[in-house]
């Protein structure tokens, strides 16, 4: 299951973020989007991209190739 697979106001805990690209992979990381951390789904645009999630106390916006490198518990 992946951040792309959660319905507005779900939560779930990340476990991995992707082995693609390590670039992308970095990114999530600095992001702040890391193992154990807990993600709500805020909400998606209507095309499906970008997804809003709420993380840490903050709100982020990730296009959908992003939130496909985040798995969840």
């Amino acid at each position: 299951m992946t951040v792309v697979d959660l319905k507005p106001g779900q939560t779930a805990t990340v476990s991995t973020v992707g082995t693609g690209d390590p670039l992308l992979k970095r990114r999530i990381l600095d992001m702040g989007i890391t193992p154990g951390v807990e993600i709500t789904m805020i909400k998606s645009a209507p095309l499906g991209d970008p997804l809003e999630i709420t993380l840490r106390g903050y709100q982020l916006s990730l296009r959908k190739h992003e939130a496909q490198q985040i798995h969840l518990n």
